[in-house]
């Protein structure tokens, strides 16, 4: 699902040239910019094999969870962005949740591999699966104590 950001618009040609604190490239010849958590165990799992695949660098890596990200750069809350995985194309619109996933493994070459989740009914069972883990990711990857909200905050 691409959700544009409010001021695309006006900001698409020079929102894929600037370089966000966190990110890992400098390149503007991306495929997609994914905004992941760092502090995450099994994102972290998924990112490293992503990183590892991306031969030809076609994406851009920004870790939202690195002491010098500021979000408010994207035009994105933090909350936002730990509410589930969100992308940037280099036009400057923004993707979330399964499509992220489609686009990155699509640059890496994988796309056949999620090929799938792109198909009706499949689709939608695949959004409503992902945004339920992305609801209970922390809970998920042990980062919630017993009795605390599941709550990350930026430091």
């Amino acid at each position: 699902m691409e959700t544009p950001s409010p001021t695309a618009a006006a900001t698409a040609d020079s929102s894929a040239n600037f370089l966000v604190a966190g990110s890992t490239s400098t390149r503007n010849d991306f495929a997609v910019e994914v905004f992941y958590d760092g502090d995450c165990p099994l994102c972290m799992r998924e990112i490293n094999m992503l990183r590892r695949m991306d031969k030809r660098q076609r994406i851009r890596f920004t870790d939202i969870a690195a002491a010098d990200f500021n979000a408010a750069a994207t035009g994105k809350t933090f909350a936002q962005l730990m509410a589930e995985i969100h992308g940037r194309l280099p036009d400057g619109r923004w993707i979330i949740g399964v499509e992220v996933f489609r686009r990155l493994y699509g640059a890496v070459g994988l796309g056949w591999l999620v090929a799938p989740t792109s198909w009706p009914g499949i689709r939608q069972v695949a959004d409503f699966g992902y945004r339920i883990f992305a609801q209970n990711r922390l809970r998920l990857t042990g980062r919630c104590l017993p009795d605390a909200a599941c709550r990350v905050q930026k430091s």
